[in-house]
């Protein structure tokens, strides 16, 4: 069972101006502070001042933020604070903060789901809430479960009264990547109580996040509320995926016809699907598309939309011929003229769909093809490591990790979120970068942090990473997703002393969790065969959540078949659970050591934030044996400098392997640009 329960404000309005993540952020500043300690606290004590200063870094100093809250709460100043008073005073600033801007909210990113505070009216586009809910309608109209619920009329909010359980979500996950989600773990049933709804709505956001939609701001509470802006946002993200699964050059090879014979095949791979100039004001007068419907499909052409000059007519008249090709669901002549930029996009995207134009028999195709290299694990490793990239919420989205990666930039944002103040930002260039010894620098400035964080980088050189050597670059990545799970396993026992966390004590904790429930399942270590059944995964869920796994869907997981079912299983289970994971039941199945680890360590990191929630409201209580003590009592009786020396070894052998290939692929000429760690 989920645990999660939203930040209660009892004022409906002052409600409705923060999401749910905001809330939690917000409330765990206050609570970090002394302010209910203190029997009369001011609005210009330390601690308020110092949550708003913080918050409002690079708009307001001190002095000004305590000239507002003395002009705003000068009759208060003498009343305990409260956090819903702590929160009308923050909308105080902000709102100041809006005029001091000229009337605009700045914000540092373009994203509405990325920004870090909440304007007080969020508009929606009720043209893209009618394409969406088309959208539904149309691919979702046979679904067993939702079927009795569509069509949904665009017009009403039934819409988002539909998405508040979770299960559209899933499905519509479902649909743009097919697999993601085991439908087991779905909790289906026609009255749903409130911790089914949240595990459905957990389910679908840690599922959103490993298809590569960005969810940073937003929780499941603002799901389960209806929130509209923040709804229409993800659905918008997730039918985007959909709708250019196939645009790329693996699922649709005849698109290498589209580039010229220099240019080579793997750079071409990394190239984002929408590499256009914009899907708004270049096709607002709709000449273009006439042109590409009429070239599409001469059965249908007619010169009438280029020959009219008024652009709402012209936009008609492409409408009318795209309905002929069954291409009109998420567009209307209105979204044209208006330049929609999401369902333009959408738009091209069914075009495409139906009829791209191009030859499946082309010899450039079939010659660019032979240039593509399909290493399975490779594939696996950078889709793992991308999605993972991608949804800690850096201002740069990342395509593909072999090409966007390899000026440093993106590496240097990761960092700065895992390991917060290790970049110097002076010292960095920021794209677009044209100078080779500038991408050189910033790879230079990674690997000094990553140094500086205890990675093990031997024989490892920024030059290495500008390069695109594939094997360094892997295994830099696999170091950095295994510090930032350990670093957050650290702070859960922040206040109590001991050691760092290492491989060795997560798989201590996971067989005496396994053990201390009657299972029999034991791992040997995260390389052990028998994990490929799924059954200690299984085993370790139920361990830590009595009540979320369902054994009557379990096999054996003796045959290939049992152990995808088992591995899909694990996977919905524990994102279910609240895991934000990014591997496939391929990693289960041929037990990549890597991905068990970082499964372990998520399922470690829930099960001991739970505990540490108990604790913190009832502390007397939490005194069961083991748990209220697991990382301090059980991780005690580990030989810890041992496990440590054990992780360091692995780490240094993955990157030996590394450093061999590479050798034997750059050879020995670029001994210069290799430097001792």
């Amino acid at each position: 069972m989920s645990s999660y329960v939203g930040v209660v404000v009892s004022d409906p309005w002052l409600h409705s101006q923060f999401t749910q993540v905001e809330l939690r952020t917000l409330k765990s500043k206050v609570n970090q502070s002394t302010i209910y300690n203190l029997q009369s606290t001011s609005f210009l004590s330390f601690d308020v001042v110092f949550i708003l200063v913080t918050s409002f870094s690079g708009t307001f100093d001190e002095d000004e933020i305590k000239s507002v809250l003395d002009k705003s709460y000068a009759d208060t100043s003498d009343q305990e604070v409260d956090f819903e008073t702590f929160l009308r005073a923050y909308l105080s600033v902000q709102a100041r903060g809006v005029e001091k801007s000229g009337g605009s909210k700045a914000s540092s990113s373009s994203s509405f789901l990325k920004t870090s505070t909440t304007t007080v009216h969020h508009a929606i586009n009720e043209s893209e809430k009618a394409s969406y809910v088309s959208h539904v309608n149309s691919y979702l109209r046979d679904d067993p479960f939702l079927k009795s619920y569509l069509p949904i009329h665009p017009a009403t909010n039934a819409f988002f009264d539909l998405v508040k359980d979770g299960v559209l979500l899933c499905k519509l996950i479902n649909l743009a990547v097919p697999g993601t989600i085991d439908e087991r773990a779905i909790n289906t049933k026609k009255i749903l109580n409130p911790w089914e709804r949240n595990e459905n709505l957990t389910l679908g956001l840690n599922s959103a996040k490993a298809i590569g939609c960005t969810v940073v701001n937003i929780g499941t509470q603002d799901i389960a509320e209806g929130r509209p802006y923040l709804v229409l946002g993800l659905i918008s993200q997730i039918i985007k995926i959909q709708m250019l699964a196939d645009l790329n050059f693996k699922k649709t090879p005849s698109l290498f016809q589209l580039v010229d014979d220099t240019q080579d095949a793997e750079e071409l791979m990394g190239l984002a699907p929408e590499k256009v100039t914009n899907f708004s004001s270049d096709v607002k007068d709709g000449e273009a598309y006439a042109y590409l419907l009429n070239a599409l499909a001469p059965e249908h052409s007619s010169h009438v939309a280029l020959e009219t000059k008024d652009p709402t007519e012209r936009a008609k008249k492409v409408l009318e011929q795209a309905e002929k090709m069954d291409c009109k669901r998420y567009l209307s002549p209105k979204d044209i003229v208006d330049g929609s930029a999401n369902l333009n996009l959408a738009f091209v995207a069914q075009i495409f769909q139906h009829r791209n134009g191009l030859t499946g028999d082309s010899s450039k195709s079939t010659s660019f093809s032979e240039m593509m290299t399909d290493d399975v694990e490779t594939s696996r490793e950078e889709r793992c490591f991308r999605l993972w990239i991608n949804s800690l919420g850096t201002a740069t989205y990342v395509n593909n990790v072999f090409e966007d990666l390899r000026n440093g930039w993106v590496l240097l944002e990761v960092l700065d979120k895992v390991s917060p103040g290790s970049v110097n930002w002076k010292h960095a260039n920021k794209p677009p970068i044209k100078m080779p010894f500038k991408k050189v620098e910033n790879c230079n400035e990674v690997i000094k942090i990553g140094e500086e964080l205890h990675f093990s980088l031997v024989n490892v050189a920024g030059n290495d990473i500008v390069q695109g050597n594939k094997k360094l670059l892997l295994a830099f990545l696999w170091q950095l997703m295994r510090y930032t799970m350990l670093q957050l396993l650290k702070n859960l026992r922040s206040h109590s002393q001991g050691k760092e966390i290492t491989d060795a004590d997560i798989l201590y904790w996971a067989n005496r969790k396994v053990k201390r429930v009657g299972r029999t399942s034991q791992a040997e270590s995260f390389r052990d065969k028998n994990l490929s059944s799924g059954i200690f995964f299984l085993e370790l869920l139920t361990a830590v959540e009595p009540r979320v796994v369902n054994w009557s869907l379990v096999t054996s997981g003796e045959t290939e078949e049992d152990k995808k079912l088992n591995a899909t299983y694990i996977i919905s289970v524990a994102r279910k659970l609240g895991c934000s994971i990014f591997l496939l039941p391929e990693d289960i199945i041929e037990v990549n050591q890597k991905m068990m680890l970082i499964l372990a360590a998520s399922i470690m990191y829930w099960s001991l934030q739970q505990q540490l929630d108990t604790d913190s409201n009832v502390s007397e209580d939490a005194t069961d044996e083991g748990d209220a003590n697991t990382v301090t009592g059980e991780i005690s009786n580990l030989s810890l400098d041992e496990a440590s020396e054990s992780s360091l070894v692995q780490d240094q052998e993955l990157l030996t392997k590394a450093d061999e290939d590479k050798d034997e692929v750059d050879g020995d000429g670029d001994g210069e640009n290799n430097n001792d760690a």
